[in-house]
Order: structure tokens, then C-alpha cells, then sequence
């Protein structure tokens, strides 16, 4: 499959003498707003794009941006068409035992957006039977509405978040449950649409996934990030797309 490539010049070597720098390949899965998108001259931008510039930088190291679909994320790391997934890839029991995870970087909920005709409590599974949920296929709130909701909603499961969203404009959808930011940049700024439920915590966070023997650069890439949150990289970053704390 033909990927789209973007270039990132990360790092060059500080000092004469120094090392030469490694080379690292970052996978995004685009458009999953405000975490990685491509702005109005369609430039790939986004927090976890300007956080893992940053890291590059820290890092020293030259690294290349590929864009892949969601659901190749893990198989693509593990064919080594890329070294890291720096995507929204929440850690998970069952990602762990596949992909090395570095310590979390962010934590949000997932939310619940529908249009403002929706007014069906979304925990009460009498009411919610039979209505149609749309949720991004591998994510943790799939696993949270298959596990939750299963027998009880239809689940409509997508590749792209955009995709999604599409739906319910469509009104294909009733709802859906998506990462609270993304429900909040691409759902909540449209007219017509609101938050119908509680917003719910899932996991323990978002981490950097690699292969399971890649330690070291496991072990460089979390020093970077604590780095990056030290000396207030990180919060300045984060404050460019968000209005509240997602650090963890």
C-alpha cells in the first residue's frame, strides 16, 4: 500500500564528534483532530505531531512521519515499516503482550456526542436497545461499547474517525462514542450537536508503542518525554490545542 510520507528535520548532531544521529520512523493515523490533521495548506500539524517533533529534537534523531491507517498501526510496527506509533494508541493488556509501550504521555475520556434531538440516557440499556452506536474499529471504546453494549446497540465500527462523523451527519448514526477531544473539535463545533452522556475514563493512558525489543529506545524515548514535561515543552504544546490537563 502506498503511504504518504512527511518529512520531518527533527535533530542534526550538536556538536563535532558526536554520534550520528539515528534514524526513527513515526506513524500517525490521519485525520484524528486535534491529535494529528493536516491544516488548511495541508500540512500534517496536530499535539501529538508538535510533541513528537519535540521529542525528535531531544532525541537527536532524524525522523520521517507516516501516515497509516489505524488499523494497520501494530502490524505495520511489527513489519517494521515504521519504529514507533505515536498516535493516540491507548495501553492495553492485550496491546502489551504485541508492542513495547512507553511510560503514558496523556489520558482523556471517551465521549458521547449525538445530535440535539438525542435524549436517551446512554446507561440505560432499555432505553439504548436498539439504537445504532458508531464507534473508531480497535480503539478502546470500541472495546468499551462491545464489552458494555454488545446484544444491546447496533455497533457501526469505522476505520477513520472522519468517516464517523460522516455518519451521524448522515444521521446513520444515533451516537457515538469517541475520544472526548476529537468529539469536541469535530462534533461540538458543528451546529446541531451536543455531549449526550457522561464522559467515561478508559485505561491507563496513551503511550508510544514500539517493538518489544527495542528497549533501549524505549527507555530514550520516556526520558525524552520527561524531558519535554520538566522543562514546560510539553504544557506549551498542550496548550496550543487543549483548554484543560491532559499530562498524566
Amino acid at each position: 500500500m502506498k503511504k504518504l510520507i512527511v518529512a520531518a528535520s527533527c535533530a542534526l548532531a550538536m556538536m563535532t564528534g558526536t554520534a550520528q544521529a539515528q534514524d526513527l520512523r513515526i506513524a500517525f493515523d490521519v485525520p484524528y483532530e486535534p491529535f494529528e490533521y493536516r491544516d488548511d495548506n495541508g500540512e500534517l500539524t496536530g499535539f501529538e505531531v508538535e510533541l513528537a517533533t519535540a521529542m525528535c529534537e531531544e532525541l537527536q534523531a532524524n525522523c520521517e512521519f507516516v501516515i497509516q491507517a489505524w488499523d494497520g498501526m501494530i502490524p505495520g510496527l511489527l513489519a517494521r515499516k515504521f519504529d514507533l506509533i505515536m498516535s493516540s494508541m491507548s495501553i492495553t493488556p492485550e496491546r502489551a503482550e504485541r508492542v513495547l509501550f512507553s511510560e503514558p504521555y496523556y489520558i482523556t475520556p471517551g465521549g458521547w456526542f449525538g445530535p440535539e434531538s438525542f435524549n436517551t440516557d446512554v446507561t440505560d440499556m432499555d432505553a439504548m436497545k436498539d439504537k445504532t452506536v458508531g464507534v473508531q474499529r480497535g480503539t478502546t471504546m470500541d472495546t468499551y461499547v462491545t464489552e458494555n453494549m454488545g446484544g444491546v446497540v447496533n455497533i457501526k465500527r469505522y476505520t477513520t474517525a472522519e468517516d464517523m462523523v460522516l455518519d451521524l451527519e448522515g444521521q446513520r448514526l444515533d451516537a457515538v462514542f469517541v475520544d472526548y477531544p476529537v468529539g469536541e473539535q469535530t462534533i461540538l463545533n458543528r451546529e446541531g450537536y451536543k455531549e449526550v452522556g457522561e464522559s467515561v475514563k478508559l485505561g491507563e493512558g496513551v503511550g508510544v508503542a514500539m517493538r518489544k525489543r527495542d528497549a533501549k529506545l524505549a527507555d530514550d524515548v520516556n526520558a525524552a518525554l520527561k524531558k519535554l514535561k520538566e522543562d514546560g515543552t510539553y504544557d506549551t504544546i498542550m496548550q496550543k490545542y487543549f483548554n484543560y490537563d491532559i499530562k498524566i
